[in-house]
């Protein structure tokens, strides 16, 4: 993932809290991803208007957590997310 990178979640996928199992969710269509609260925080950051640098300038600030792991942990889920089509990046 390049710092200009802009992700997004494409149409049909959600974030949704799931009151049953009392966790976050990502939901597409007849597909479903559990979120931990690391993975929740990464995703909420995700509006579709901020490049990937600032999500992690974001998060590295919020949680006070080298830039550098941030940077390295959010692209490697973001890519997972991106190759199972949960997500989409546009430049």
């Amino acid at each position: 993932m390049d710092a200009a990178d802009i992700p997004a979640l494409p149409r049909g996928v959600r974030l949704h809290f799931d009151k049953v199992r009392d966790t976050w969710v990502l939901l597409a269509p007849e597909r479903a991803v559990t979120l931990d609260g690391i993975g929740h925080a990464i995703l909420n950051a995700v509006d579709g208007h901020r490049r990937f640098e600032e999500i992690v300038d974001h998060l590295a600030d919020s949680f006070g957590a080298p830039r550098d792991q941030v940077s390295t942990d959010s692209a490697g889920f973001l890519d997972a997310l991106r190759d199972r089509r949960f997500l989409d990046i546009t430049s």
